[in-house]
């Protein structure tokens, strides 16, 4: 498959420092997902359209903690991907304004997969 034909990936990158319960971790994904299309429509309407029509693949992987999250931030915006950070309002498990999750794309496939081919999966 040629990387045109790969489906465009969205990617949430969690702080697995944190030990967010399943349904908090849930709640940041989607607020990751909805600032990240929102923005991804403003710069990168084509490939969310495309992301759309295919199988809006998404990925969630887990980083260590707010220092190595801002390392990929730092890569994200080298590379000009849209991108959502969110920062919890701090009424239930974390304390306000703490970072809890980086959601990435949609992007090319290959150039998410390259950005964060060290990270695992969250578990």
């Amino acid at each position: 498959m040629s990387a045109l034909s790969d489906p465009p990936t969205m990617a949430f990158l969690c702080r697995a420092d944190l030990q967010l319960s399943p349904g908090k971790l849930a709640v940041q994904c989607a607020h990751a997902a909805v600032g990240s299309l929102k923005q991804a429509k403003k710069t990168h309407s084509r490939m969310v359209q495309r992301w759309s029509e295919t199988a809006s693949r998404k990925v969630c992987l887990a980083v260590e903690d707010e220092d190595e999250l801002e390392y990929y931030l730092q890569q994200v915006q080298e590379a000009s991907l849209p991108f959502s950070l969110i920062k919890d309002a701090g009424l239930t498990e974390v304390a306000p304004g703490t970072v809890t999750v980086l959601g990435v794309g949609p992007g090319p496939k290959h150039t998410m997969d390259s950005l964060f081919r060290n990270l695992k999966a969250y578990e």
